[in-house]
């Protein structure tokens, strides 16, 4: 079985797309698949041609340089070659995934997309995103299947699409969460509170930090750690500035590849909070829940369904920031410990794509011996 996978970036590129690429195709390698990744690299920094644990890497140049915006002809054109049974599209955030589903269409391949759907920093991006939905309606209808990493996504996408639930499976990513290292670190530190995530506006770390000062009036040994990088790190360090609060507030990056720091640091929170816009199936929230640890999230998305699951606790994500430091202040005082998270495996994950891709390619055999 070949499989095409069609994603906006890869390794050694980091994030949630390139990660989820990456666990299920070495597993599917591993089973006998032969997975190819199709990506970019915008600023050709990479080998046009590559393998990494297995997977032949193959890189196209995409445009504008400066922007996600992935406009990659020549992505379509490799698409259209179409040596594989089944193209996978990874995200349709960018125009790789018009560019690979339409080269997938002309060259008679079946393809499913999966949605990885998710928040964004830019307004412009929010508010255009009703028109690119509507304009990749007639190539995500044409799909053998839709993946959704969450149930709320069936029904957002069902409706935005105009499909029924029948055309979705719900695959939740994986984790390789170390639960047995929390065992090992200290116990947790009863003032601290963990906020986690990749440092972006719609995350909203600068909403716990705006908490602070409220929090601080009736928690005075409280403090914040922020657990994650990336472009608006200089903001939030502004804000907690601003509002006289910095020595309170730690920022602190942690590989991606260092699960077992990761889940020490989790593990030392008195309470983790998640006030993000968008989140679709939050790993973060998961770990944490996995861990035991008492989670107050934004009645939002992903959050809102991991939350009612697992019984966290949840608040308007328009609350003022009183009332979000009392949410806070009370879980710190008196702590409600939720259910714990029975987290998916990337095995999961790849056992179920591989028996989808076998479905499909069964119903298309089917189908041409009985025309």
């Amino acid at each position: 079985m070949r499989v095409l996978m069609a994603t906006p970036r890869f390794l050694p590129d980091i994030g949630g797309v390139e990660n989820h690429v990456h666990e299920v195709s070495k597993r599917l390698v591993r089973n006998g698949v032969e997975v190819t990744v199709a990506t970019t690299d915008a600023l050709q920094r990479y080998p046009a041609r590559d393998f990494i644990g297995g997977i032949e890497v193959l890189r196209v140049p995409a445009r504008p340089r400066s922007k996600d915006w992935l406009f990659a002809p020549e992505l379509y054109r490799l698409v259209r070659r179409g040596r594989w049974d089944l193209v996978h599209v990874q995200s349709y955030h960018t125009c790789v995934a018009p560019l690979a589903m339409l080269g997938a269409l002309r060259a008679r391949l079946p393809y499913i997309l999966t949605f990885h759907g998710g928040g964004h920093s830019s307004r412009l991006r929010n508010r255009v995103r009703s028109i690119q939905w509507r304009a990749l309606r007639p190539l995500v209808r044409r799909a053998e299947r839709l993946i959704a990493l969450a149930k709320f996504e069936v029904e957002l996408y069902s409706r935005t699409f105009g499909l029924t639930s029948d055309a979705f499976s719900v695959i939740p990513n994986g984790s390789d969460f170390p639960e047995s290292a929390a065992s090992e670190s200290a116990e947790s530190d009863p003032n601290l509170v963990v906020s986690i995530g990749r440092l972006e506006k719609y995350k909203g770390h600068h909403r716990i930090i705006a908490a602070l000062p409220a929090l601080l009036s009736v928690r005075p040994d409280a403090r914040l750690l922020i657990l994650g990088s990336g472009p608006y790190e200089s903001q939030l360090r502004q804000l907690a500035n601003e509002l006289s609060v910095a020595d309170r507030v730690e920022i602190r990056g942690i590989s991606p590849t260092d699960r077992t720091a990761m889940a020490r640091a989790i593990a030392s929170a008195a309470i983790v909070v998640l006030m993000s816009e968008y989140e679709t199936h939050p790993l973060a929230a998961l770990e944490a829940l996995a861990l035991g640890r008492p989670v107050l999230v934004a009645a939002t998305s992903g959050l809102a369904e991991v939350a009612k699951a697992w019984n966290a606790r949840t608040i308007a994500l328009g609350c003022t920031t009183e009332e979000l430091a009392a949410a806070i202040a009370d879980q710190l005082d008196h702590p409600s410990i939720p259910r714990r998270a029975t987290l998916p495996t990337w095995d999961d994950c790849a056992r179920k794509l591989e028996a989808l891709y076998v479905d499909i390619l069964r119903a298309r055999q089917w189908e041409a011996a009985g025309s």
